[in-house]
């Protein structure tokens, strides 16, 4: 086999048409699709100009679509609205006004539905309590909080008073939020006495104490908490406030002020290869547009269905596709609280069958912990209501993809598996499921407006199946606009390396047909003796034996070869059979090469996750390299890493 042509991914060959019936009611057909894609070849700044004024409602019109200096960009200049209206207020003199637009389930299984008259209502009444307590435009406001419908009021209201949200995932430690809520300086933070999780009260307000605790976190003046647990908390009179004592009073009218296009949105911070996180800007109009269009455009929103994604809002998968994309296009998103295999592994098959879900959406991880429960549990419910399914986060095997298609598709829903970042504010390359072909472990091409293009070092478009880098050639609306307070680490970040272009930082493939397939992180290359090998090519290759569940592949030094292969494997059923590792190294072999061959394999139960579901493969680098593993406040179960530092350091001892 040629080593330079690593290609077992792209040996799938399966590809699977729209059905025509989805095909014929969608909401982008391929007769449309080439129209878009055809206007915006015409005249870029037309066709978002155009997109701009047809689905935003615009207190003031712009009077230029785009200022780019790079790598820094201004859309619609000259443009005011507010992104709360744009969610709220447009539906109201509709028939949306009574519809549900939050349905709202607690892992204890208490459930509450807003209507969008509802949510309209209760964002007002936050929105005041938030003016009465000086929170003014250009302010950041932290939220740190459980998945619950409080979460999703206090970011409009933030938005509708021009506030900037600085929501903080409910799994982090207070060393975490201290860093996030001094480097952004925010003025206030929203949390809750605590949330559920697998049974267990997770203490929110106590981690939030710990941050404040001893002049931490200097800028804060007021800490607002939900009543959610019940549990006892310690109380500072002088800075803890019930956020239904502070409402109560509240108008349950507000009226929105204005903001420039450009007005900044909310920070978000994300991981950073030096470690330190960073806080990614979006501003309001460019971000409202891109995630309302990807809204309808991939998961085909229609009037009456019911849409969940299954993301936390701590993360941009939940700001853009929870909140803001699916109730600008006046969609029903609903909102779980708890994790997937609580209190039975069946919960979420429970919750699409009682709720009648259409649109699903959710994460590789999660798919291949399905899988690895078995198919028994879905096969328990009617997931007939299921219409379309999608994959984030990261690249989806294909295995899993029609494991996907399979149980819980049951061969009749287009998947659109989408591929975007934090960064890039909304979906960049996707499958539209009424116009493109799919194949299984591939994002497909990019969206319309979207110049997305794999790319040799030097900046070269490659050839069919050959590797690259992925960039994106022009600017789009819904783009990060800066590091918070850092524009060189922006700068040298994202345009460091193509000047005006935009490096996103993950390895790609263009195959034959056109089709993009995303490889792993560019820092997830393996270079083997000098051949450069994807992480994702060599665990897709681990999970497509029988015996395996999922996989996780990392780098450790060598001294012969540079970097050696090592990987940390689940299997069915946790116990490995007589010289598995060394089956699972030939399979390895047979599927791409020899040079992917694995050094060594190491079985484990489970997998070191985020409670978002990403493995934290950087932690499996030290431990394979015998470092002593970084921060690991992400992590959901510390007692997983824990485990697999046991076993490295038994084998280390075995071999001396």
């Amino acid at each position: 086999m040629n080593d330079d042509k690593i290609d077992s991914i792209l040996q799938e060959k399966r590809i699977f048409n729209p059905p025509a019936d989805f095909a014929k009611n969608a909401n982008l057909n391929a007769e449309k699709l080439a129209e878009l894609d055809k206007k915006y070849a015409e005249d870029p700044d037309k066709y978002w100009g155009d997109l701009a004024r047809e689905e935003l409602v615009w207190d003031k019109d712009f009077h230029t679509v785009l200022d780019w200096k790079p790598p820094f960009a201004k859309w619609f200049l000259g443009g005011e609205l507010n992104v709360s209206v744009q969610c709220l207020d447009r539906h109201l003199d509709t028939g949306r006004r009574n519809k549900a637009a939050i349905i709202w389930e607690g892992e204890d299984g208490e459930q509450i539905t807003l209507t969008y008259q509802q949510l309209h209502r209760e964002v007002c009444r936050f929105a005041n309590a938030l003016e009465l307590m000086g929170i003014k435009q250009g302010d950041r406001v932290a939220v740190y909080m459980p998945m619950v419908p409080e979460m999703a009021i206090a970011m409009l209201a933030c938005a509708r008073i021009g506030a900037l949200h600085n929501v903080i995932f409910g799994g982090y430690s207070a060393q975490a939020i201290k860093d996030r809520v001094e480097g952004s300086e925010c003025k206030l933070i929203i949390t809750a006495d605590g949330g559920w999780r697998r049974g267990k009260i997770v203490p929110l307000k106590d981690t939030v104490d710990e941050a404040l605790a001893n002049g931490g976190c200097p800028s804060v003046e007021k800490v607002i908490v939900v009543r959610r647990t019940a549990h006892e908390i310690t109380w500072d009179k002088s800075r803890d406030i019930w956020w239904d004592e502070l409402i109560a009073p509240q108008s349950g009218k507000h009226t929105p002020k204005s903001f420039d296009a450009e007005h900044p949105l909310f920070i978000l911070y994300t991981s950073g290869t030096t470690g330190s996180p960073k806080g990614v800007i979006h501003a309001s109009a460019g971000y409202a547009l891109w995630t309302k269009l990807t809204s309808r455009w991939v998961f085909d929103l229609k009037e009456d269905d019911v849409y969940w994604c299954t993301a936390d809002i701590g993360w941009i998968t939940g700001h853009s596709y929870i909140l803001y994309g699916p109730l600008q296009e006046g969609a029903t998103t609903l909102m779980f609280e708890g994790a997937p295999n609580y209190p039975e592994p069946d919960r979420f098959w429970d919750i699409i069958e009682r709720h009648g879900v259409n649109i699903f959406y959710t994460a590789p991880t999660a798919i291949r912990a399905f899988m690895k429960w078995g198919e028994e549990w879905p096969a328990k419910h009617d997931l007939s209501s299921l219409r379309l399914l999608g994959s984030v986060g990261e690249p989806i095997n294909p295995e899993a993809w029609m494991w996907y298609r399979e149980h819980i598709g049951h061969n009749q829903c287009p998947i659109v598996d989408t591929w975007w970042q934090t960064e890039t504010g909304g979906h960049m390359i996707s499958p539209i499921p009424g116009a493109t072909p799919t194949v299984p472990g591939s994002a497909t091409r990019a969206l319309p407006g979207i110049e997305a293009d794999v790319v040799d070092r030097d900046g070269n478009s490659v050839g069919d199946d050959e590797g690259g880098l992925l960039i994106v050639r022009r600017p789009w609306p819904a783009m990060l606009r800066t590091v918070y307070g850092n524009d060189a680490r922006f700068k040298a970040g994202y345009f460091g390396r193509f000047g005006d272009k935009y490096l996103a930082g993950d390895g790609a493939r263009r195959d034959a047909n056109g089709n993009i397939w995303i490889m792993g992180r560019i820092d997830d290359i393996i270079n083997v003796s000098g051949h450069r090998l994807g992480t994702m090519e060599v665990e897709s290759a681990l999970v497509s034996h029988p015996d395996v569940t999922e996989a996780a592949v990392v780098a450790r030094p060598d001294d012969l070869k540079g970097q050696a292969i090592v990987a940390f494997v689940t299997l069915e059923n946790d116990k490995p059979g007589e010289d598995l590792e060394n089956i699972l190294k030939q399979h390895v072999v047979h599927e791409i090469g020899a040079i992917a061959r694995p050094a060594e394999i190491r079985f484990t139960p489970a997998l070191p996750k985020t409670r978002s579901g990403k493995i934290m493969r950087r932690l499996l680098a030290d431990i394979a390299a015998g470092r002593t593993p970084g921060d690991t406040t992400t992590l959901e179960d510390s007692k997983v890493l824990d485990s697999l530092k046991e076993q490295m350091n038994a084998k280390a001892n075995d071999s001396k």
